[in-house]
């Protein structure tokens, strides 16, 4: 099984460190990963995305016209990437930076509030952990196990207190991420 993913937003969302954590996930499940970030001039305001491929096969190449799975975060995000993803894929988005939610009738569309989420667990740096949490929901490329392995090595050790509450976010994502009928 391959999956294509791509997840875009501004910078400072931790759309780079979500595809990060998700490709190390891959990694700590024995699984072929690439990990491909591309971000604008401006590291917090700007546009950021990345593509991560996890995969049970060698992945021949991480440049990707089309996708399996798109996580987009914001409107110029939606307006992009919507267009790319394969018919019958998932398009998630967070209900606080898109404006206008996707049309597609022929891919299945989530929305996760994640956003309001992180609010209400005050500390808006799980944003991305809880919309990564509504991604393994509709998309198990990776358990929740690999997902905590991962973690402790991608965080810095300084930060490794914090890890039980992004895996609370993760759960919390899970329980939060609702299918559209559109």
């Amino acid at each position: 099984m391959k999956t294509e993913i791509i997840i875009s937003g501004f910078g400072g969302q931790g759309v780079l460190s979500m595809g990060k954590i998700l490709a190390y996930s891959g990694l700590m499940e024995d699984k072929e990963v690439t990990w491909m970030p591309a971000y604008g001039p401006e590291q917090r305001g700007g546009t950021a995305n990345v593509t991560v491929i996890v995969s049970d096969t060698r992945v021949s190449s991480p440049i990707l016209s089309k996708y399996d799975v798109a996580i987009v975060l914001n409107q110029p995000s939606l307006d992009k990437f919507e267009p790319k993803i394969k018919e019958g894929g998932i398009l998630i988005y967070d209900g606080f930076g898109v404006m206008n939610p996707p049309t597609r009738k022929d891919i299945i569309v989530y929305r996760i509030d994640a956003m309001d989420k992180a609010a209400e667990m005050k500390n808006s740096k799980v944003f991305n952990m809880i919309v990564l949490g509504g991604l393994l929901k509709v998309c198990p490329v990776v358990s929740t196990e690999g997902l905590n392995k991962a973690l402790f090595k991608s965080l810095p050790e300084r930060h490794h207190s914090m890890i039980p509450l992004n895996m609370e976010a993760v759960e919390e994502g899970m329980k939060i991420i609702t299918e559209q009928h559109l």
